[in-house]
Protein backbone atom coordinates (compact mmCIF):
# COMPACT_ATOMS: atom_id res chain seq x y z
CA UNK A 1 0.00 0.00 0.00
CA UNK A 2 1.41 3.55 -0.99
CA UNK A 3 1.34 6.36 0.73
CA UNK A 4 3.09 9.53 -0.35
CA UNK A 5 6.55 8.72 -0.62
CA UNK A 6 6.32 5.54 1.49
CA UNK A 7 5.14 2.26 0.74
CA UNK A 8 3.27 1.05 4.17
CA UNK A 9 3.93 -2.70 4.81
CA UNK A 10 1.22 -4.61 5.64
CA UNK A 11 2.83 -8.67 6.14
CA UNK A 12 6.07 -9.11 5.95
CA UNK A 13 8.10 -12.63 3.92
CA UNK A 14 10.23 -14.55 6.49
CA UNK A 15 13.37 -15.67 4.23
CA UNK A 16 13.38 -18.63 6.66
CA UNK A 17 15.24 -21.62 4.91
CA UNK A 18 13.79 -20.97 1.43
CA UNK A 19 17.15 -20.72 -0.41
CA UNK A 20 17.19 -24.18 0.34
CA UNK A 21 16.89 -27.06 -2.32
CA UNK A 22 12.91 -28.36 -1.92
CA UNK A 23 14.40 -31.84 -0.67
CA UNK A 24 16.52 -30.17 2.09
CA UNK A 25 13.63 -28.41 2.95
CA UNK A 26 11.67 -31.67 3.49
CA UNK A 27 13.98 -33.18 5.42
CA UNK A 28 14.39 -30.02 8.10
CA UNK A 29 10.41 -30.19 7.98
CA UNK A 30 10.35 -33.98 9.64
CA UNK A 31 13.45 -33.25 12.00
CA UNK A 32 11.95 -30.03 13.38
CA UNK A 33 8.40 -31.74 13.54
CA UNK A 34 10.21 -34.38 15.57
CA UNK A 35 11.90 -31.88 17.89
CA UNK A 36 8.65 -30.23 18.57
CA UNK A 37 6.85 -33.43 19.22
CA UNK A 38 9.45 -34.53 21.42
CA UNK A 39 9.84 -31.30 23.14
CA UNK A 40 6.47 -31.11 23.55
CA UNK A 41 5.74 -34.47 25.26
CA UNK A 42 9.17 -34.38 26.96
CA UNK A 43 7.70 -31.07 28.98
CA UNK A 44 3.94 -32.56 29.61
CA UNK A 45 5.73 -35.91 30.91
CA UNK A 46 8.31 -33.29 33.52
CA UNK A 47 4.96 -31.29 34.77
CA UNK A 48 2.54 -34.90 35.01
CA UNK A 49 5.50 -36.29 36.96
CA UNK A 50 6.19 -33.58 39.23
CA UNK A 51 2.41 -32.94 40.31
CA UNK A 52 1.36 -36.45 40.69
CA UNK A 53 4.34 -37.86 42.97
CA UNK A 54 4.20 -36.32 46.34
CA UNK A 55 7.99 -37.06 46.08
CA UNK A 56 8.84 -34.41 43.79
CA UNK A 57 6.33 -31.58 45.53
CA UNK A 58 9.08 -29.53 46.64
CA UNK A 59 10.14 -26.25 45.78
CA UNK A 60 12.77 -27.26 43.18
CA UNK A 61 10.41 -28.98 41.11
CA UNK A 62 7.38 -26.33 41.20
CA UNK A 63 10.40 -24.21 39.46
CA UNK A 64 11.11 -26.98 37.24
CA UNK A 65 7.24 -27.45 35.99
CA UNK A 66 7.07 -23.67 35.40
CA UNK A 67 9.95 -24.03 33.54
CA UNK A 68 8.35 -26.72 31.18
CA UNK A 69 5.25 -24.51 31.34
CA UNK A 70 7.51 -22.06 29.70
CA UNK A 71 8.87 -24.04 27.18
CA UNK A 72 6.28 -25.67 25.87
CA UNK A 73 4.75 -22.16 24.82
CA UNK A 74 7.96 -20.83 23.80
CA UNK A 75 8.73 -23.73 21.75
CA UNK A 76 4.62 -23.06 20.16
CA UNK A 77 5.45 -18.97 19.68
CA UNK A 78 8.34 -20.29 16.98
CA UNK A 79 7.78 -23.77 15.87
CA UNK A 80 4.59 -23.76 14.26
CA UNK A 81 4.81 -20.68 11.85
CA UNK A 82 8.29 -22.28 10.68
CA UNK A 83 6.80 -25.88 9.75
CA UNK A 84 4.02 -23.96 7.97
CA UNK A 85 6.66 -21.81 5.87
CA UNK A 86 8.59 -25.51 5.36
CA UNK A 87 5.64 -27.69 4.44
CA UNK A 88 3.13 -24.81 2.49
CA UNK A 89 6.12 -22.74 0.84
CA UNK A 90 3.74 -19.69 2.35
CA UNK A 91 6.91 -17.40 4.09
CA UNK A 92 4.60 -14.30 4.59
CA UNK A 93 3.37 -13.43 7.87
CA UNK A 94 1.08 -10.55 8.68
CA UNK A 95 1.92 -7.39 10.20
CA UNK A 96 -0.26 -8.11 13.44
CA UNK A 97 1.12 -11.99 13.01
CA UNK A 98 4.35 -10.62 13.02
CA UNK A 99 3.94 -8.42 16.30
CA UNK A 100 1.97 -10.84 18.01
CA UNK A 101 4.59 -13.46 17.96
CA UNK A 102 7.33 -10.62 18.47
CA UNK A 103 5.24 -10.00 21.65
CA UNK A 104 5.32 -13.44 23.01
CA UNK A 105 8.84 -14.25 22.22
CA UNK A 106 10.00 -11.61 24.21
CA UNK A 107 7.42 -12.54 27.31
CA UNK A 108 8.36 -15.79 27.23
CA UNK A 109 12.22 -15.29 26.62
CA UNK A 110 12.18 -12.77 29.83
CA UNK A 111 10.52 -14.77 32.00
CA UNK A 112 12.58 -17.75 31.46
CA UNK A 113 15.94 -15.61 32.04
CA UNK A 114 14.11 -14.51 35.27
CA UNK A 115 12.95 -18.12 36.50
CA UNK A 116 16.32 -19.67 35.52
CA UNK A 117 17.96 -17.14 38.01
CA UNK A 118 14.83 -18.00 41.09
CA UNK A 119 15.66 -21.93 40.68
CA UNK A 120 19.64 -20.81 41.24
CA UNK A 121 18.25 -18.85 44.17
CA UNK A 122 16.79 -22.03 45.39
CA UNK A 123 19.87 -24.14 44.64
CA UNK A 124 21.91 -21.15 46.86
CA UNK A 125 19.56 -21.30 49.47
CA UNK A 126 18.75 -25.08 49.74
CA UNK A 127 22.59 -25.69 49.95
CA UNK A 128 24.15 -22.42 51.35
CA UNK A 129 21.70 -21.95 54.11
CA UNK A 130 19.74 -25.24 54.61
CA UNK A 131 18.53 -24.58 57.89
CA UNK A 132 16.26 -21.27 57.31
CA UNK A 133 15.76 -23.15 53.46
CA UNK A 134 11.97 -24.43 54.67
CA UNK A 135 11.48 -20.51 56.03
CA UNK A 136 12.54 -18.46 52.79
CA UNK A 137 11.44 -21.34 50.36
CA UNK A 138 7.92 -21.93 51.75
CA UNK A 139 4.60 -22.68 49.75
CA UNK A 140 3.79 -18.73 49.70
CA UNK A 141 7.29 -17.41 48.78
CA UNK A 142 8.05 -19.61 46.22
CA UNK A 143 4.50 -18.85 44.30
CA UNK A 144 5.43 -14.96 44.53
CA UNK A 145 8.93 -16.00 42.93
CA UNK A 146 7.17 -17.96 40.22
CA UNK A 147 4.75 -15.38 39.63
CA UNK A 148 7.10 -12.32 39.97
CA UNK A 149 9.32 -14.53 36.34
CA UNK A 150 6.29 -15.01 34.60
CA UNK A 151 5.55 -10.92 34.83
CA UNK A 152 8.98 -9.75 34.39
CA UNK A 153 8.30 -10.77 30.59
CA UNK A 154 5.27 -8.25 30.58
CA UNK A 155 7.26 -5.18 30.70
CA UNK A 156 10.20 -5.89 28.36
CA UNK A 157 7.68 -7.15 25.43
CA UNK A 158 5.59 -4.33 25.81
CA UNK A 159 7.46 -2.00 25.48
CA UNK A 160 9.79 -3.38 22.91
CA UNK A 161 6.85 -4.48 20.70
CA UNK A 162 5.28 -1.27 20.71
CA UNK A 163 8.20 0.62 20.27
CA UNK A 164 9.32 -1.40 17.42
CA UNK A 165 5.97 -1.36 15.77
CA UNK A 166 5.14 2.25 15.31
CA UNK A 167 7.66 2.61 13.73
CA UNK A 168 7.04 3.24 10.20
CA UNK A 169 8.35 0.76 7.72
CA UNK A 170 8.29 2.03 4.15
CA UNK A 171 10.01 -0.29 1.94
CA UNK A 172 11.72 -3.81 2.01
CA UNK A 173 9.61 -6.34 3.96
CA UNK A 174 11.74 -9.81 3.89
CA UNK A 175 12.90 -10.48 7.00
CA UNK A 176 16.29 -12.76 6.92
CA UNK A 177 14.94 -14.72 9.76
CA UNK A 178 12.67 -17.98 10.23
CA UNK A 179 10.71 -15.69 13.06
CA UNK A 180 9.99 -11.97 13.74
CA UNK A 181 12.72 -11.25 16.03
CA UNK A 182 13.76 -7.57 16.88
CA UNK A 183 17.16 -7.13 14.89
CA UNK A 184 16.23 -8.18 11.20
CA UNK A 185 12.73 -6.15 11.87
CA UNK A 186 14.34 -3.08 12.96
CA UNK A 187 16.47 -3.66 9.97
CA UNK A 188 13.76 -2.45 7.78
CA UNK A 189 12.83 0.66 9.89
CA UNK A 190 12.82 4.00 7.47
CA UNK A 191 13.62 6.26 10.65
CA UNK A 192 16.09 6.64 13.32
CA UNK A 193 16.19 3.83 15.90
CA UNK A 194 18.92 4.75 17.90
CA UNK A 195 17.38 5.70 21.02
CA UNK A 196 15.38 2.48 20.49
CA UNK A 197 18.35 -0.13 20.30
CA UNK A 198 20.05 2.04 23.26
CA UNK A 199 16.54 0.70 24.96
CA UNK A 200 17.05 -2.86 23.61
CA UNK A 201 20.70 -3.03 24.71
CA UNK A 202 19.70 -1.95 28.21
CA UNK A 203 17.15 -4.23 28.49
CA UNK A 204 19.28 -7.23 27.04
CA UNK A 205 21.58 -6.50 29.89
CA UNK A 206 18.82 -6.39 32.38
CA UNK A 207 16.62 -9.58 31.60
CA UNK A 208 20.46 -11.66 30.08
CA UNK A 209 23.34 -10.75 31.35
CA UNK A 210 22.31 -9.51 34.63
CA UNK A 211 20.62 -12.82 35.63
CA UNK A 212 23.46 -15.04 34.21
CA UNK A 213 26.16 -12.65 36.43
CA UNK A 214 24.23 -13.17 39.62
CA UNK A 215 23.66 -16.89 37.88
CA UNK A 216 27.29 -17.39 37.92
CA UNK A 217 28.07 -15.58 40.96
CA UNK A 218 25.46 -17.95 43.24
CA UNK A 219 26.93 -20.71 41.96
CA UNK A 220 30.79 -20.21 42.80
CA UNK A 221 29.57 -20.07 46.26
CA UNK A 222 27.37 -23.18 45.67
CA UNK A 223 30.62 -25.04 44.46
CA UNK A 224 32.54 -23.77 47.41
CA UNK A 225 30.11 -24.81 49.81
CA UNK A 226 30.28 -28.10 48.52
CA UNK A 227 33.67 -29.13 48.28
CA UNK A 228 33.86 -27.80 51.72
CA UNK A 229 30.91 -30.94 52.78
CA UNK A 230 32.51 -33.27 54.59
CA UNK A 231 30.55 -36.43 53.26
CA UNK A 232 31.20 -38.12 49.58
CA UNK A 233 27.42 -38.80 49.80
CA UNK A 234 26.60 -35.03 50.70
CA UNK A 235 28.82 -33.80 48.26
CA UNK A 236 27.25 -36.10 45.44
CA UNK A 237 23.32 -35.56 46.14
CA UNK A 238 23.80 -32.12 46.12
CA UNK A 239 25.92 -32.30 42.48
CA UNK A 240 22.76 -34.31 41.36
CA UNK A 241 20.53 -31.76 41.89
CA UNK A 242 22.59 -29.05 40.56
CA UNK A 243 24.03 -30.41 37.55
CA UNK A 244 21.05 -30.76 35.79
CA UNK A 245 20.91 -27.13 36.22
CA UNK A 246 23.86 -25.89 35.55
CA UNK A 247 23.35 -27.67 32.05
CA UNK A 248 20.35 -26.28 31.05
CA UNK A 249 21.46 -22.98 32.15
CA UNK A 250 24.98 -23.14 29.78
CA UNK A 251 22.65 -23.94 27.15
CA UNK A 252 20.29 -21.38 27.39
CA UNK A 253 22.49 -18.73 28.01
CA UNK A 254 25.49 -19.34 25.98
CA UNK A 255 23.49 -19.12 22.79
CA UNK A 256 21.55 -15.83 23.70
CA UNK A 257 24.74 -13.92 24.32
CA UNK A 258 26.54 -15.11 21.28
CA UNK A 259 23.25 -13.82 20.25
CA UNK A 260 22.52 -10.56 21.30
CA UNK A 261 25.67 -9.63 22.68
CA UNK A 262 28.23 -10.40 19.37
CA UNK A 263 28.64 -7.28 17.40
CA UNK A 264 26.45 -7.36 14.06
CA UNK A 265 29.61 -6.70 11.79
CA UNK A 266 31.42 -10.44 13.37
CA UNK A 267 27.35 -12.11 13.03
CA UNK A 268 26.16 -13.65 9.47
CA UNK A 269 22.46 -14.16 9.24
CA UNK A 270 22.94 -17.79 8.86
CA UNK A 271 25.05 -17.72 11.34
CA UNK A 272 22.31 -16.03 13.70
CA UNK A 273 19.82 -18.27 12.32
CA UNK A 274 21.79 -21.15 13.62
CA UNK A 275 22.27 -20.22 17.23
CA UNK A 276 18.37 -18.50 17.28
CA UNK A 277 17.55 -22.20 16.54
CA UNK A 278 19.70 -23.59 19.15
CA UNK A 279 17.89 -22.08 22.22
CA UNK A 280 14.36 -21.43 20.47
CA UNK A 281 13.93 -24.88 19.25
CA UNK A 282 16.79 -27.75 20.51
CA UNK A 283 17.14 -26.36 24.11
CA UNK A 284 13.53 -26.68 25.01
CA UNK A 285 13.58 -30.16 23.76
CA UNK A 286 16.90 -31.21 26.12
CA UNK A 287 15.62 -29.54 29.07
CA UNK A 288 13.40 -32.39 30.30
CA UNK A 289 16.16 -35.38 28.79
CA UNK A 290 18.74 -33.44 30.78
CA UNK A 291 16.90 -32.84 33.85
CA UNK A 292 15.19 -36.84 33.38
CA UNK A 293 18.83 -38.80 32.76
CA UNK A 294 20.90 -36.41 35.16
CA UNK A 295 18.41 -36.47 38.08
CA UNK A 296 17.78 -39.45 40.42
CA UNK A 297 14.84 -38.43 41.93
CA UNK A 298 13.49 -37.16 38.75
CA UNK A 299 14.47 -40.82 37.00
CA UNK A 300 12.74 -42.58 40.05
CA UNK A 301 9.54 -40.71 39.45
CA UNK A 302 9.35 -41.60 36.20
CA UNK A 303 9.90 -45.01 37.08
CA UNK A 304 6.75 -45.23 39.86
CA UNK A 305 4.79 -43.33 37.43
CA UNK A 306 4.80 -45.31 34.31
CA UNK A 307 4.43 -48.42 36.86
CA UNK A 308 1.24 -47.05 38.38
CA UNK A 309 0.26 -46.86 34.64
CA UNK A 310 1.44 -49.97 33.17
CA UNK A 311 -0.32 -51.49 36.80
CA UNK A 312 -3.73 -49.47 36.58
CA UNK A 313 -3.86 -50.58 32.79
CA UNK A 314 -3.47 -54.65 34.04
CA UNK A 315 -6.60 -53.96 36.40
Amino acid sequence: MVWGNWTIVSEFVLVSFSALPPELQILLFLLFLIIYFVTFMGNVLIILVTTVDSALHSPMYFFLKNLSFLEISFNMVIVPKMLSTLMTKDTTISFLGCATQMYFFFFFGAAECCLLATMTYDRYVAICDPLRYPVLMDQKACAQLAAASWFSGFPVATVQTTWIFSFPFCGPNRLNHFFCDSPPVIALVCADTSLFELEALTATVLFILFPFLLILGSYVRILSTIFKMPSAEGKHKAFSTCSSHLVVVSLFYSTAILTYFRPRSNTSPENKKLLSLFYTVVTPMLNPIIYSLRNNEVKAALQRTLRKALGSQKL
